[in-house]
């Protein structure tokens, strides 16, 4: 389909787009070789990435911290605030159309990744008409797709004279064989539709004269279409017989969804012969609002004229009775009527007639629409662009950090390297749960503060009386 051909490659060549500039940093205009300014050496501190494993302080071993520092173990609402956690975490992983923003900053040191941001809002305005093209069609498919075409319908009879010679009884009787066939003229479609699935019956009806008034129906070709029906390419009926017969054919359309006769009276009104069903409808809204039939005060009645009278049969009628009033004016849709002569002249063996019918056939475009909407070519492609859009952005962004990190180091060693301690301490805590600060406990400064003698003393006291507590209750023991 050259539609779905068109939309995916223009998804895969914004795709493309999206991730070359990402990568070579090429803007529209730029000769090949040009490259964005940051796409230098990496830069930043060595280690592990960002988000990888914690980094310990430069200079310093990863120390063990006693279990007597550590906090309790969490309870059951710290387990579910971190599962929680985890959860979202999780989510986090899925790929979002945020996460394809270049951060201002960014954008503000390079300005060629504008390009770059055009291109995205390309992207959003493209997945958007291909998302509203795509609901526009599932409501279409909902809608009856139907296309006018002629159906060629040719009548033929071969004329088998009769041989005094047979060996058999067939042979030495004259008779007659008829055909019925047709095919649809240029059929687009691939898969050709059967002759009989066009039609709801089949009826052939031979002159009463010749055959009686109860052998004049064919019945092999009386045929009526049922859910086991099995479609055939034509019909045919052989007869005993040596003069010309007189036929009629009756053939019934299988209309989808069904058409009906309207009365003669509602079909002078609304203009219109054989519709169906909500197009009959349509019809009678369209003759009251342009009559102005609807009362004025209470909308969900009709006030009839003197035709609407004639018809239904009453003054007054509320919108939900036409249904049901318009069972009654609705009819079979009349039969397609054929005469045909079966010729048995011994000088015109074969005789061929021509008929050409209206028939409704489904719009091809219908099929398009729906392998449109079930393919999923390119799909695969466009997905794996994603990811690495996704995950140049990440590294793009770990790249700022590092540059970050290193412009602060060069403006001011000392400070940032103070701050950068802080920093590491005060994570370190969090992920140890540690009670304290073990930077300024390691000096000996903080222990020759006022309190560190009370503290002492009360250490000691508690002592005491834990190990007097225990004689005691030793002593007791023992007495018993």
């Amino acid at each position: 389909m050259a539609t779905e051909e068109t939309i995916g490659g223009a998804r895969k060549a914004t795709k493309s787009k999206l991730f070359e500039f990402l990568v070579h940093g090429v803007r529209p205009g730029m000769p090949s070789g040009a490259r964005m300014p940051h796409q230098g050496a990496p830069m930043g501190p060595p280690g592990p990435p960002y988000g990888g494993s914690p980094s310990v302080r430069p200079g310093l071993p990863n120390p063990a911290m006693e279990p007597g520092r550590k906090r309790p173990a969490p309870t059951q609402q710290a387990q579910q605030q971190q599962q929680v956690v985890q959860n979202r975490a999780r989510n986090a992983k899925r790929r979002k159309m945020a996460d394809k923003i270049l951060p201002q900053r960014i954008r503000e040191l390079v300005p060629e990744s504008q390009a770059y941001m055009d291109l995205l809002a390309f992207e959003r305005k493209l997945d958007q008409t291909i998302m509203r093209k795509r609901v526009d069609i599932q409501e279409a498919l909902k809608r009856p797709m139907k296309q006018k075409r002629k159906l060629r319908l040719y009548i033929s009879n071969t004329f088998n004279p009769a041989k005094p010679d047979a060996e058999d009884s067939d042979g030495s009787i004259a008779s007659w064989e008829l055909r019925v066939e047709g095919k649809l003229l240029d059929d687009p479609g691939k898969q050709k539709r059967k002759f009989s699935s066009f039609f709801k019956s089949l009826v052939i009806e031979l002159d009463k004269d010749l055959y009686g008034p109860d052998n004049h129906l064919v019945e092999c070709c009386k045929w009526h279409r049922t859910a086991t029906t099995q479609e055939t390419d034509g019909f045919q009926v052989k007869r005993p017989g040596d003069v010309s017969v007189r036929c009629t054919l009756l053939l019934m359309l299988d209309y989808q969804p069904p058409q009906f006769k309207l009365d003669p009276r509602l079909a002078r009104l609304l203009g219109i012969h054989t519709q169906t069903r909500s197009a009959i409808i349509q019809a009678l809204w369209q003759y009251i609002k342009t009559n102005k039939l609807q009362d004025a005060h209470d909308k969900e009645y009709i006030n009839c004229d003197k035709y609407f009278q004639q018809i239904f049969d009453c003054p007054r009628l509320k919108f939900s009775e036409i249904p049901q009033r318009l069972t009654n004016l609705l009819l079979p849709p009349d039969p397609i009527v054929i005469n045909h002569v079966i010729s048995v002249d011994p000088n015109d063996q074969k005789k061929t007639a021509c008929y050409d019918i209206d028939v409704e056939v489904e719009d091809p475009l219908k099929s398009q629409m729906s392998s449109f909407l079930l393919s999923t070519a390119n799909q695969q492609e466009i997905a794996s662009l994603d990811n690495k859009i996704h995950e140049t952005i990440e590294s793009i962004n770990q790249l700022k950090i590092q540059r970050d990190f290193m412009l602060s180091f060069s403006k001011d060693p000392k400070g940032y390297i103070q701050d950068w301690l802080i920093s590491q301490t005060r994570d370190l805590k969090m992920m140890t749960d540690m009670v304290g600060n073990p930077e300024e406990e390691r000096r000996a400064e903080f222990y020759h503060q006022p309190w560190s003698q009370e503290a002492v003393s009360r250490y000691f006291y508690c002592k005491i009386q834990q190990r007097r507590q225990e004689l005691e209750q030793a002593l007791a023991v023992r007495n018993t």
